[in-house]
């Protein structure tokens, strides 16, 4: 995009609504004076935690009191990252229902294993803070009702972590669509690729002395440690995890869904498996799921987490296709096709870019520009990118997908009330089993 035309398209800054498109907020137009000052707590600091420090570092008038873990080894990496990268040490506290009695935290940032995302924000809700949270916003359906309930009810924001929702030029693409470009839009693809490798057959062993096993665990029910659970395949375990189609499906589904103006789909197939390795891996390394929509629209995800095989030389992306053509996006841009393929325009993010400017830790362009919106969101009543009232329904497919693959393969899906219909097996899953004192309540 050159800068005459990208200057003008900030200018011009579309209003937001749920579904619609972004009013953004990057840091030149953030108008922050003294008492706009806005405290964070950072929740969980492995890596993506970190991403989210450094986001909050770039946005101004922010800082971080706080951030917890439960992993001394995780603590004193971030201790020393934090004062390398940013220039101080917050504050730490382990046990995350002590961290909600601080006065000094304005909003809790939470990028956790999954089981703990919806009590978290929750809870954290509930005790009168602002929530930014990470995708999936859920480890459950009924996390879902809860989390949009908890937040209804104490009037604080929550915002998902799905920042392509505040990619300038996915903001683009989706006000052209919305204009007709490729007329009516009425099919998105989207996939995920990667090459990971087995995780195992994991031993039970003591617990790290560094590590609080009995926190970490908090809501999901109790299990012996082993030692291809922490610090990341978790993500494979259907205790803490969600699987793949919620760790990157989510972003994609999303994009889709925005663009096509669909949410709650009649019908869900899925069909997958555990396929390219024989370990512990629980959920689904090859999957492909597909949502129908009663007017006529159709979403479509394929994920593999073990053959990097791309589409279009890319490890991820969203096509949509229209009646008079397609228009592909990723978080470095999006290219518009004409039916026969031929392409047609090609609009950069540059710097916003979430890899271009990206570390090993996921810190890019697209989460700071996330970020902006969130903050400015919270001193200007600006409308949120991806509030959870909303971005709850990208996870909430995401769970549909799962849940049919593990039951019948199909689900029919009453739209009104977002309930399986004539399913009972699949219906057990909606909500899990939480240890004894932890199940969410608003």
């Amino acid at each position: 995009m050159n800068s005459l035309n990208r200057r003008s398209f900030l200018k011009k800054g579309a209003a937001a609504t749920a579904g619609g498109i972004l009013s953004l907020s990057l840091p030149s137009i953030i108008r922050a004076s003294a008492n706009d000052h806005i405290q964070f707590a950072v929740v969980g600091v492995r890596s993506r935690g970190k991403a989210l420090s450094q986001a909050i570092n770039a946005t101004p008038n922010c800082d971080i009191s706080w951030f917890c873990d439960v992993d001394d080894t995780i603590i004193d990496e971030h201790k020393a990252f934090h004062q390398e990268r940013i220039g101080y040490v917050p504050k730490v506290e382990k046990d995350y229902r002590k961290l909600l009695e601080k006065s000094d935290i304005d909003v809790v940032a939470i990028a956790t294993p999954e089981h703990w995302h919806a009590p978290m924000a929750i809870m954290a809700l509930m005790a009168g803070k602002h929530v930014y949270i990470e995708k999936p916003c859920s480890h459950n359906p009924w996390e879902n009702e809860m989390l949009v309930k908890a937040q209804q009810v104490s009037g604080k924001l929550c915002q998902m972590g799905n920042q392509q929702r505040s990619s300038i030029t996915s903001n683009m693409a989706i006000q052209e669509i919305r204009a007709g470009i490729i007329g009516k839009p009425y099919y998105g693809k989207a996939w995920y690729s990667n090459t990971r490798g087995p995780i195992g057959i994991g031993k039970e062993i003591p617990v790290p002395s560094t590590l609080d096993w009995d926190l970490w665990q908090g809501p999901a029910p109790r299990e012996a440690y082993r030692d291809n659970v922490h610090p990341y395949n978790w993500h494979w375990f259907k205790t803490w995890g969600t699987g793949e189609i919620h760790n990157n499906g989510t972003h994609e589904i999303d994009i889709c869904r925005w663009a096509l103006g669909v949410t709650i789909p009649h019908k869900v197939t899925s069909s997958g498996g555990r396929y390219h390795y024989s370990d512990d891996w629980e959920w689904f390394d090859t999957q492909n799921a597909d949502f129908e929509f009663e007017d006529g629209k159709m979403i479509s995800w394929e994920g593999k987490s073990c053959n990097g095989q791309t589409f279009y030389g890319r490890g991820r992306g969203a096509m949509i296709h229209g009646t008079e053509g397609s228009i592909l996006l990723d978080r470095a841009g999006y290219l518009l096709f004409d039916l026969k393929g031929n392409l047609i325009k090609e609009e950069i993010e540059g710097e916003n870019n979430a890899t271009s400017t990206a570390d090993t830790l996921g810190f890019g362009g697209l989460t700071v520009n996330h970020m902006h919106n969130f903050a400015d969101a919270i001193r200007n009543g600006v409308a949120l990118n991806a509030p959870i009232e909303d971005a709850n329904i990208s996870t909430l497919l995401c769970h549909y997908g799962n849940i049919a693959l593990e039951t019948s393969g199909t689900l029919e899906i009453d739209t009104s009330t977002s309930k399986i219909l004539n399913n009972p097996a699949a219906m057990e899953l909606w909500k899990r089993e939480y240890a004894p004192g932890w199940e969410p309540k608003v």
